[in-house]
């Protein structure tokens, strides 16, 4: 790697080594003014200061120069993960890696790269993310915001200007070019459509009108399936590669007065979803840490000298369909209001690997486009006299970034909220926050279709009568025109809702959220009176969101709280599904004739062996429990067999939610069948009963073993950990998605705020960098990074590096 010039490297670690031992505000007088004479030469420039685990803390002199020693530094950890991303957004997949493979569904839901190329390249040849671009703030984004991103696109041109990549993922490949602002802008526009547009680029590019021969044989076609529409929306809802868990708490409940902060994000292990770490510093102007989006020149989630956010994944359902009454003359024009509209045909043509140009067409509607297939994301059919156009109001949101810039200079939750007011940017995100004055938030803040429960009851098709109350997907009548969203007072963009409507929680002992509806954000304090598309009242609760609450009320209650406490639940690994099943499950395990059940496949199976390993599991997902990996092999079949309205004896109430259901149906069919299946399973593949966890549940780095702790989904854990099974390996042997970036934050009076943070993955995906899995190996032994934020605390650093950066 070479710097410009080295001189300055040498003369910033002197200069840093000598204010290290001077009184605290001459050390920060002197490197103050320092900075500002080295990031004042001509050009773009930033100050990199390394500390522990290779996270980076970047200081410049304006937000061009941030976003250039951002953009340098990301590059540096992740150029071959960047990359990819860019080839994505820029629509180039099928030019470098062929047509017909899978992509990593990143940056959209597309299965093949073909299709990925078709829906990306639209939005390029219709300069859709230009126009957002040129949009007036709070519109558009803000000028700072367009600095950050033309800095960003710099630094990491500079970088690949100047440094040889080591990774092998992309070392010497013709992919990895430079980029443009529009590259890094486009980035934006694929995460905020991703629970849109992003959700359906199979049915979108795949969407083609029927033919003649097939209109008149067909007449009006197919009807669509209610239940199998309502089955996509609920599994995109429930999407095991997006989650999280967050809470905060309020001042009453902590030991000094002051707010508390966990934030668990649930995102992707590989890929483009990943995060990364940094501070971003401008002096007198901005100072912010945590963890961006790859590809972000802001910080997503993090915290400052006063206040702390996290973001989880909302049940909002951020995208309508329109039911289209087609011309029975012409299948692409639609009536509306017994005027005739012309689709308008978007014509794409990919570059692929090999081969020619492949050229297809997609249409769209003034509601957006059309969607059309029988097996795809959304399967709806199009006919002669029927199609299905896809609403997706953040395909006109370019007010992310802004968003969390706002976030980053807030002083309180206040300014959040305003945040959240002005830019109105988050496309798919509940927000939790607590602040150093000892106030709480929560609120389903984000960018929604306007669709109102009187508006669905009017408007309403057969089909969206059974989707909107089931899953808040709304199936309105695109014929008629006063069946459009209409506009609040304070809403930003046309046709989504304002601010007021939001559902929100301010200053509750705590606020809490694990990807449930914000019915329960408190449950001594339910949020009521919020439309459907925002999520449901008065309705189940998956087992994690029981259980968080469950700890953290108790918590609340004791009070006394400390950033420590917030450690301990981070990692207590509690199952709670186990607390309402393992004892049932052992009892009954106990009682089978002759410790024998019979397997799937028919064969009686000896499960003796399995009831006391049961009986004393620690009920925890910890590296060295035994007997989490029987219950969890046993539970992922029994849920599989067991459908959910018989596995339990007392039944969901909604004047009990936290609590509901409870004592597992044992005399249902499949609770032996599923017992007996895992007790094989195990043995087949020489694996103890009694095996720790962390000897079967584990991911390889560099050739080495790493216990991983946690537990999935469908147990309630919330240190949530998606593994891979391969028996043949050894057992769960990678991590597909789960805890990511963890950060645990309060305040102390002082200016450097209390933090403790955890990137579960490590900062680099370079096999060869020496942050490819050392914060892995601290998940691993539930351990955590003790924050720089504060000047004297970054001088103090051991391993301290300071690269300085520069265009020139």
């Amino acid at each position: 790697m070479r710097t410009r010039p080295r001189r300055l490297v040498v003369a910033a670690v002197a200069l840093l080594a000598t204010t290290a031992g001077l009184p605290a505000t001459a050390a920060e007088r002197q490197d103050s003014q320092a900075r500002h004479e080295q990031l004042s030469h001509g050009g773009l420039s930033a100050a990199v200061r390394y500390t522990e685990y290779g996270i980076p803390h970047i200081v410049a002199r304006d937000y061009k120069s941030l976003g250039f020693g951002t953009g340098w530094a990301q590059a540096a950890d992740q150029v071959c993960t960047l990359a990819d991303g860019f080839v994505t957004v820029r629509g180039e997949r099928s030019r470098f890696f062929g047509p017909d493979a899978a992509t990593d569904f990143s940056l959209s839901s597309a299965t093949r790269n073909l299709s990925s190329d078709l829906y990306f390249r639209g939005v390029r040849q219709t300069r859709t993310v230009e126009k957002l671009l040129a949009e007036p703030a709070p519109r558009g984004p803000s000028r700072q915001v367009r600095d950050l991103m033309r800095g960003f696109a710099a630094g990491y041109n500079t970088w690949l200007k100047r440094s040889r990549i080591t990774d092998p993922a992309c070392k010497g490949a013709a992919w990895v070019r430079p980029v443009t602002e529009l590259d890094v802008a486009a980035r934006f526009y694929a995460i905020a459509v991703l629970g849109g547009q992003g959700g359906a680029v199979d049915d979108i590019t795949g969407a083609q009108p029927p033919t003649a021969s097939a209109a008149h044989a067909e007449g009006s076609g197919p009807a669509p399936d209610a239940g199998a529409l309502i089955r996509a929306v609920r599994e995109r809802t429930a999407d095991a590669d997006m989650g999280s868990n967050a809470v905060a708490f309020h001042g009453d409940t902590t030991a000094d007065g002051r707010g508390l902060l966990l934030g668990n994000p649930h995102y992707p292990w590989h890929g483009g979803r990943r995060f990364w770490q940094a501070q971003q510093t401008i002096p007198g102007e901005l100072n912010i840490a945590g963890a961006s989006l790859l590809g972000s020149p802001t910080i997503s989630i993090g915290y400052n000298a006063h206040v702390a956010w996290s973001h989880t994944v909302s049940t909002g359902v951020p995208f309508s369909l329109h039911r289209l009454t087609l011309d029975p003359t012409d299948p692409t024009v639609y009536l509306v209001d017994g005027g005739r509209e012309r689709m308008k045909k978007r014509t794409v043509s990919v570059a692929v690997k090999g081969g020619a140009p492949v050229t297809r067409t997609q249409w769209w509607t003034r509601y957006g486009p059309v969607v059309a297939s029988t097996d795809g994301e959304l399967p709806l059919p199009w006919t002669a006299t029927t199609a299905y156009a896809l609403n997706d109001p953040n395909a006109a949101n370019m007010r992310f970034a802004d968003t969390s810039l706002g976030f980053s200079k807030a002083r309180g939750t206040a300014d959040v909220l305003a945040s959240l007011a002005r830019h109105q940017g988050l496309p798919w995100v509940n927000t939790i926050a607590a602040d150093s004055s000892g106030h709480s938030l929560y609120t389903q803040s984000q960018v929604l279709p306007r669709v109102t429960d009187d508006l669905a009851a009017h408007c309403s098709t057969d089909l969206g009568k059974a989707t909107y109350p089931a899953a808040g997907l709304a199936v309105l009548d695109g014929s008629r025109g006063d069946c459009a969203f209409g506009r609040d007072a304070d809403a930003l963009q046309p046709g989504i809702f304002g601010p007021a409507r939001m559902p929100t929680l301010k200053d509750a002992p705590y606020a809490e959220n694990s990807n449930d509806s914000a019915w329960l954000a408190n449950a001594d304090r339910p949020l009521t009176g919020y439309e459907r598309v925002f999520g449901t009242i008065g309705t189940q609760r998956s087992p994690r969101t029981r259980g968080a609450i469950e700890d953290v009320a108790a918590m609340a209650r004791r009070g006394g709280l400390t950033v420590r406490d917030l450690e301990r639940q981070q990692f207590t690994n509690r199952v709670p599904v186990a607390g309402l099943a393992a004892a049932d499950a052992t009892k009954a395990c106990a009682a089978l004739p002759d410790g024998t059940a019979t397997g799937s496949d028919g064969r009686v199976v000896d499960v003796a062996e399995a009831c006391p390993v049961l009986a004393a599991w620690d009920r925890t997902m910890d590296t060295g429990s035994r007997g989490a990996l029987l219950f969890d092999r046993f539970w992922r079949k029994l849920t599989a067999k067991v459908p959910a309205a018989q596995r339990w004896k007392v039944p969901f109430s909604a004047t009990d939610p936290v609590h509901t259901p409870n004592t597992l149906n044992t005399d249902a069919p499949g609770f032996a069948t599923a017992l007996a299946d895992a007790v094989a399973e195990l043995r087949s593949a020489g694996i103890a009963l009694d095996s720790r966890l962390g000897e079967r549940q584990f991911i390889v780095r560099n050739g080495q073993r790493i216990p991983v702790p946690g537990g999935t989904e469908g147990m309630g854990v919330w240190n949530k950990i998606e593994p891979v099974w391969n028996a043949a390996q050894g057992g769960y042997t990678e991590v597909t998605t789960g805890s990511s970036h963890i950060q645990a934050v309060g305040w102390d009076g002082s200016r450097c705020p209390v933090a403790r943070t955890l990137l579960t993955y490590s900062q680099s995906a370079n096999p060869n960098s020496p942050h490819f899995s050392d914060q892995t190996r601290l998940f691993s032994g539930e351990k955590w990074v003790t924050a720089r934020f504060c000047e004297q605390d970054i001088l103090a650093s051991p391993v301290l590096k300071v690269v300085r950066v520069s265009e020139r």
